[in-house]
């Protein structure tokens, strides 16, 4: 009996010398926009008890594919509550140029459709427990990114939106009215899908909108310059750039780390 004793007080000062590890927690979220069945995936740190900002995590032309949840599942190392939704339903990705086109054509075809299916993911976000519903954000990738966009033209409850090489849609003069988020935009100089003139309409617009922006150029980065496999599509524009990628998710970092702070 001693023996046990002795040993029952040796494993509790152990286990207060030596604290379980808090680590990166996931979970699957089903939810619906309207008949449509969507999956997204939630990622956090369980160190905080505390509520936290949350992000939303948009995907590329392919879907909600692996490299979605990564983004999230790094933001939720940084100490956010990040949510990457589905933007097609059910679950559809490929690694085919001409299917993941036809799938982007089809939701952004209508324009309040496009918008809903994005607010329908950020509700998802605002509605968990652990999240700060007062302070959300959204961040996309490519397609993601012109999503993000249209998110602030919208002028949904998010304090921040950040486009990383997305195809940069102008707001129209009414859109311009709804902005109210602090806008990102991080774009390679090489990348051949943005024509010179969509960027300058784009900037003219936003400053038409009295918007907060900012437009940071990566030189010689072409798209995709975030995305490591983006060479394996077999598509001459699409490069991954690992110092534009860490340059990039650094600005990230201080973007969000500003837009939370107040």
């Amino acid at each position: 009996m001693q023996t046990l004793i002795r040993l029952t007080l040796l494993l509790s000062t152990l286990a207060a010398a030596f604290p379980v590890l808090a680590a990166v927690q996931s979970k699957t979220i089903e939810y619906k926009d309207g008949d449509t069945n969507l999956r997204g995936y939630l990622y956090w740190d369980d160190r905080y008890e505390n509520t936290r900002p949350g992000v939303l995590v948009l995907h590329e032309w392919w879907g909600l594919n692996a490299y979605a949840r990564k983004r999230a599942r790094m933001l939720a190392e940084a100490g956010y509550d990040a949510f990457a939704p589905d933007l097609y339903g059910g679950g559809q990705v490929t690694e085919h140029a001409e299917e993941a086109k036809g799938w982007m054509q089809q939701i952004t075809a209508n324009m309040d459709a496009w918008q809903q299916r994005a607010k329908t993911g950020l509700e998802q976000l605002k509605a968990l427990e652990q999240v700060d519903g007062e302070n959300l954000a959204a961040i996309g990738y490519c397609f993601g990114g012109a999503t993000a966009m249209q998110m602030a033209y919208a002028g949904m409850d998010v304090k921040g939106v950040v486009s990383f090489h997305g195809s940069l849609p102008a707001p129209t003069e009414e859109q311009q009215k709804n902005i109210k988020a602090s806008i990102l935009a991080a774009h390679g100089d090489a990348d051949q899908f943005v024509p010179p003139e969509r960027i300058e309409a784009f900037k003219k617009a936003l400053n038409q909108a009295g918007a907060d922006w900012e437009f940071v150029v990566y030189g010689g980065a072409r798209h995709s310059f975030t995305v490591p496999d983006a060479e394996s599509k077999g598509i001459e524009n699409l490069k991954y750039d690992p110092k534009a990628d860490r340059r990039s998710w650094a600005k990230l970092m201080s973007f969000l780390d500003e837009l939370f702070r107040d």
